[in-house]
């Protein structure tokens, strides 16, 4: 049991869902998390990995996840091909997507995230088309967000890590496994 307002930081692993029950061939948290009364603080798609916040308080969930609250989110992205300067640029400056433009987000080139695991299943690769690494970092949470952002750059994103939530990163935590964070720091 843990104590009342309690954060838990999660390294979601691909073919997880943000949520306890399994669906289709996609796999719930519960097979991950026993842990009674926490509840997810955002969402993070079956598809993406990485840091998925937890908590036993609905407080501090709205704190997290509520958009008005802008807390930054930062992604590693694996896009095909390599981003320029231009497409960098775009953005930066705000992208517009179908459902409006995006605020400004800050977009670098990286090397591959160091400690970085193996994807189950790999990442699809073409021989003809090199990959790169792009940091991104959005304070918003439409849906789909940075998989559409990339492709309306021209940059299709193969592999989507996030990284942080505003002061919680994912550090050294390996894929399916979690561990207690100060929630003073959300």
């Amino acid at each position: 049991m843990l104590p009342p307002s309690s954060l838990i930081c999660f390294n979601k692993p691909y073919g997880v869902l943000s949520q306890f029950t399994p669906e289709g061939r996609w796999r719930g948290l519960k097979d991950f998390i026993d842990l009674p009364g926490v509840y997810v603080a955002g969402r993070l798609d079956a598809d993406s990995e990485g840091l998925l916040l937890l908590t036993n308080d609905g407080k501090l969930q709205a704190r997290i996840s509520d958009p008005r609250f802008k807390m930054e989110k930062t992604y590693w992205v694996q896009v095909e091909g390599e981003p320029d300067e231009a497409a960098l640029a775009a953005l930066r400056q705000g992208v517009k997507l179908n459902d409006g433009i995006t605020l400004p987000a800050r977009a670098q080139r990286i090397h591959p995230p160091e400690g970085l695991w193996e994807r189950n299943p790999p990442v699809r690769f073409r021989q003809s088309i090199p990959t790169s690494w792009v940091e991104l970092v959005i304070r918003e949470g439409r849906n789909r967000q940075v998989r559409r952002m990339t492709a309306a750059v021209g940059y299709p994103t193969l592999r989507l890590i996030r990284a942080a939530i505003g002061p919680h990163h994912l550090d050294n935590l390996q894929p399916g496994v979690w561990r207690e964070a100060s929630a003073s720091a959300g």
